[in-house]
């Protein structure tokens, strides 16, 4: 998030505890931090925004994200909102995702390309390409897949939604088969693992030229 710095260590100190949950979904645990002494990028409830997330366990999410949590006490939680967006999320409402505060530090076309993902409607995928254009450097596909690479806050940030302009689903952190499935929860993809008509968001994100 532009213009937002992490704390000094005494501030750290000072901060209230990071919360965290797993959560049990069909594709695995979902395991998730918040802060709630942090301001994300929309409204938040007393849980505050998400900081790490990931389809892993807690306890491997707290260790691929040391440095998000260093310096900082934690204490589990019920998380109640984001229980309650995932319920919904994997009960077929599948915008939910969309109404969950996330907060994350990163370089000025990284939080752009964050910020352009958070646009892409459940139902709905980008290439490369496509999300580079949108986030202002038409020819940084490459730079592009390194935003979705170093998403910490999936799915809530639906680094899931970008695929490659050559075909078929692509990579993902957490797995190509928990990316298609997703895709697939959210419409995007059929039964057949095709992509339906109209799932390309292309009629509102330009073409890149040096898409991948």
């Amino acid at each position: 998030m532009t213009g937002v710095h992490p704390p000094s260590g005494a501030e750290q100190q000072l901060a209230e505890p990071l919360l965290y949950a797993q959560f049990e979904t069909p594709l695995g645990p979902l395991a998730v931090v918040t802060d709630p002494g942090a301001t994300g990028d929309r409204p938040a409830g007393p849980s505050g925004p998400v900081i790490a997330s990931g389809f892993m366990s807690l306890s491997a999410l707290l260790t691929d994200r040391a440095s998000t949590v260093a310096g900082r006490t934690t204490r589990p939680d019920d998380l109640p909102e984001i229980a309650d967006v995932i319920s919904r999320y994997f009960d077929g409402e599948v915008g939910a995702l969309e109404e969950v505060s996330v907060l994350q530090q990163g370089g000025d076309f990284v939080v752009e390309s964050w910020a352009v993902l958070r646009d892409v409607s459940a139902g709905e995928v980008v290439t490369y390409g496509q999300l580079a254009s949108s986030a202002g450097r038409p020819r940084a596909a490459r730079a592009a897949g390194t935003a979705c690479a170093t998403n910490q806050v999936a799915p809530f940030v639906p680094c899931h939604r970008v695929v490659p302009a050559s075909g078929g689903v692509g990579s993902y952190g957490y797995g190509a088969q928990v990316k298609g499935d997703l895709l697939l929860h959210e419409g995007a993809l059929d039964q057949a693992g095709e992509f339906r008509a109209g799932a390309y968001s292309g009629s509102t994100m330009g073409e890149g030229a040096d898409d991948r």
